[in-house]
């Protein structure tokens, strides 16, 4: 595999990266301290097609591949790895599943307008009794004449509170296990669906985790997506292709804490010389570095394996648990290195810091990145 980059992507992250520079940084320490939702970006982030990704031109989408999309991560979540989030739940969960996985005939019906972000899309697995144990769900979906009776909640759900569109994982056949989970779309002011309260976090801030109630929605059969049952299938096909873009998440995370540490390394001084000149912070930051490094180009394996049509599942769970834990590293080591300072919020590494500790947990833990691998590998059935 050729590790360099195309001028084409290099281009799209010097975009990218003077986009969250100029216009994201600003407004980085107000989206975490306030819990706040920067709608005044959504029309930015339009125009950059970043809405729409990898969605096919056709359909209002900016037609990027995969590459593209982990540099896009990368270089949000350097700035704010809360607007990072709701980026990736919309693009990678709740309009890829639909992108992916619905009807020509739905596809037309929803995807311009989330490409474009008029409207924005959220994704909904986990319930308060099931998160690793997704299959586990207890949100039905009953058949009642030529349509369904959706009753249940979610929980854990990015984009919540801001989201027009959402994608409901739902079990239509208790008695088949995970062969009877079901996916439907389901618009915000149907009757009977109601959001509870948005969740007040240790990381991410600014990007809205919401809960989701049903009470005897009435679901058309043309909201359906794809077949009765195939949904969990559905599912496991959307988590590999977000874990990418959440293994790239951790590594622009990472990769600004190594940035901040490089930094204050070189202008601190302790001992009559900048701490850089000793070798405990050398080796920290070298360590760092090695780890993010090597995140780098397993974010890139995976995602190149994906544009090639070649399975990636195993390279995406290797990618994820790799960036998310090397991630949780370097911040947790830039803090150290920035002592005092480090401990509090005027230096953004304590944010980092508590931002990439999601990346462990959310779309799938990192224990479960490693059954996934054993899986893939043969040792488990």
């Amino acid at each position: 595999m050729d590790y360099r980059l195309q001028s084409d992507h290099e281009l799209i992250r010097k975009t990218v990266r003077d986009f969250a520079r100029t216009k994201v940084a600003p407004l980085a320490a107000k989206i975490d301290r306030e819990d706040w939702w920067p709608d005044v970006l959504v029309p930015e982030l339009a125009g950059l097609g970043l809405w729409g990704v990898t969605v096919p031109a056709e359909l209002g989408g900016a037609g990027l591949d995969t590459v593209s999309w982990s540099i896009v991560m990368e270089e949000l979540s350097k700035v704010s790895g809360s607007l990072a989030l709701s980026v990736a739940a919309h693009n990678s969960l709740g309009m890829g599943h639909i992108v992916q996985h619905a009807s020509d005939e739905q596809k037309r019906k929803y995807v311009p307008d989330l490409a474009t972000g008029k409207k924005l899309a959220a994704w909904a697995l986990t319930e308060p009794g099931s998160g690793s144990d997704s299959a586990a769900l207890k949100t039905v979906a009953k058949r009642e004449g030529d349509g369904w009776i959706l009753d249940g909640s979610k929980q854990f759900i990015t984009n919540g509170h801001v989201a027009s569109t959402f994608v409901i994982l739902a079990n239509t056949d208790p008695s088949k296990g995970n062969k009877g989970i079901t996916a439907f779309i389901l618009e915000k002011g149907t009757k009977g669906f109601t959001l509870g309260k948005k969740e007040d976090k240790m990381g991410c801030r600014g990007s809205p985790t919401s809960q989701l109630f049903f009470d005897h929605v009435k679901v058309s059969d043309a909201q359906r997506i794809g077949a009765v049952g195939e949904g969990f299938r559905q599912a496991m096909v959307i988590l590999d292709g977000g874990r990418i873009g959440i293994g790239a998440m951790a590594l622009g995370l990472g990769r600004a804490a190594l940035e901040k540490s490089v930094a204050y390394a070189k202008e601190r001084k302790q001992f009559g010389v900048p701490i850089g000149q000793h070798q405990a912070i050398q080796w920290k930051i070298a360590d760092m570095a090695t780890r993010l490094d090597a995140s780098a180009l397993l974010i890139l394996k995976a995602a190149t394996r994906r544009d090639q049509g070649i399975p990636y599942g195993l390279d995406a769970s290797v990618a994820k648990l790799t960036a998310s834990e090397a991630a949780a590293f370097a911040c947790r080591e830039a803090i150290q290195i920035h002592g005092g300072n480090g401990f509090i919020v005027d230096y953004e590494v304590e944010r980092y810091y508590r931002d990439a500790k999601l990346c462990e947990i959310g779309e799938g833990t990192s224990e479960v990145q490693r059954i996934v691998i054993a899986k893939h590998l043969g040792v488990r059935g």
